[in-house]
């Protein structure tokens, strides 16, 4: 009889599925206060805001960490290169999809017809609108400060370039450069364990932020705007499941249930948030445990937090008509299709922040159509609702990208994935990390 290993005789027990299912209750006692006592519920909004401000503190570190390491550990850097277009010419194309989908459930939906609109939150919405940038300083806001400010300002593409830009450093120093890419291995478990510790007030978090939406909007503009949301869910549905799924089946044999079910409490914790910020670092520490390499996984997941767009552009497409029809301003084929390709570009870099898809919208129609801006401040009710799907399907999309594009630069373990989705390889939730390095991909048989 064969000596039973000691992973075999004392089983790590995965208390983490206990904190998931604290979530979903908070979620329910948020909706019940909201609902019961709304001024009480409205006070509740800085828990939410506090829990998700403690995730975007950890972001910086753990992409730069990523990339770093993934960049650091590749021989050529035209390997990167080749990952990064790649990714970006995917992104574009499935944008482009998206926007699509969305003026065509838009046209046949015809939402906002008949509403006479209450502009009430007119001046707040031009304050969101002033707030917008250009292309050009979307540009230059990519270069920080000085070296560190990236770090401290947060911002993830700021962060990305200084990763990329220390990553190659590193990659020249050869040898030398090693023992500095064995220190940022530890200060990447100290990043991934402090945002374990974090993630244990997540229910406090998600009670705050439902009680207070729940009770700042109750259930009126729920049901008087109910067409556009219902139609909004269930274009990102046909979206995820119909494209996305298709594409990732075909281009790397990947079931979307599976991988949906191997993300769901990234899900789960996106919902209770309306984040899609809040599950990045796991997002990052799950594709690299199942199979995907760090440099696929360190390039591809922070580009497409800011490129990898799709529930905004659906959002936008929806949102835009609606507000136009509303107002009795219906916009032409023409007039749609070069309103939200800009406002897909003025979108970059925003799609993990909660609340960011509004200031687009108003920034939008502030430059092109100024007369529409006032119907937006009708849609602020429900924004927040409709955020939520927005970030899960931004959040789908950067996970089906990952694996896609791991599969076609080969660096994608087509095995270590069924052993994941299988439940014989399951994640480490308490260190967020694998406690032996990943074997290098191999590259997949054709026949495969």
């Amino acid at each position: 009889m064969p000596t039973p290993t000691p992973e075999a005789s004392a089983p790590k027990r995965d208390r983490t599925r206990y904190l998931y299912l604290a979530v979903i209750a908070a979620v329910a006692a948020g909706v019940a206060v909201g609902l019961l006592w709304p001024s009480a519920g409205k006070s509740l909004a800085p828990l939410g805001t506090g829990f998700v401000n403690l995730i975007k503190m950890m972001i910086s570190p753990i992409i730069f960490c990523t990339i770093v390491l993934g960049i650091g550990s590749v021989a050529k850097a035209a390997k990167v290169g080749k990952v990064g277009v790649t990714a970006l010419v995917y992104f574009i194309v499935m944008s482009t999809f998206a926007l699509a989908i969305g003026l065509v459930v838009g046209n046949l939906l015809h939402p906002g017809s008949g509403l006479h609109l209450n502009p009430a939150d007119v001046s707040k919405v031009h304050q969101q609108a002033d707030g917008g940038e250009g292309t050009t300083d979307f540009l230059l806001g990519i270069i920080p400060k000085t070296f560190v400010s990236a770090f401290t300002e947060g911002e993830v593409l700021q962060t990305l370039l200084v990763a990329l830009l220390a990553g190659f450093a590193l990659q020249k120093l050869g040898k030398r450069g090693e023992p500095i890419l064995r220190g940022i291995e530890h200060i990447q478990r100290l990043v991934f364990r402090v945002l374990a510790m974090i993630m244990w007030a997540a229910p406090v978090g998600a009670f705050g932020a439902i009680a207070a939406v729940v009770g700042a909007t109750g259930w009126g503009a729920l049901r008087s705007l109910l067409v556009i949301m219902l139609g909004f869910y269930l274009t990102c549905l046909v979206f995820v499941f119909g494209v996305l799924g298709a594409v990732l089946w075909l281009g790397a044999r990947v079931n979307i249930f599976s991988l949906l079910r191997y993300l769901g409490r990234e899900f789960l914790l996106i919902l209770s948030t309306s984040s899609s910020e809040s599950a990045l670092p796991r997002l990052i520490a799950k594709m690299e445990h199942l199979g995907v390499s760090k440099p696929v996984v360190g390039i591809t997941v922070p580009t497409g937090y800011s490129f990898n767009l799709d529930g905004t552009a659906i959002y936008l497409t929806m949102a835009t008509l609606f507000i136009a029809t509303a107002q009795d301003q219906p916009l032409a084929l023409g007039e749609q299709i070069t309103l939200l390709l800009f406002m897909i570009i003025a979108s970059k870099g925003a799609a993990g922040v909660s609340g960011a898809g509004i200031a687009t919208l108003a920034s939008g129609l502030q430059s092109h159509r100024p007369e529409l801006v006032d119907g937006v401040g009708f849609i602020l009710g429900i924004d927040r609702f409709m955020s939520e799907a927005r970030a899960l399907t931004n959040f789908a999309g950067n996970a089906v990208a990952t694996v896609l594009i791991g599969s076609w630069m080969k660096e994608f373990d087509r095995d270590r994935s069924r052993q994941v989705f299988a439940g014989q390889a399951p994640f480490d939730e308490a260190t967020l990390l694998d406690d032996k390095p990943a074997e290098p991909a191999q590259p997949v048989p054709a026949n495969a």
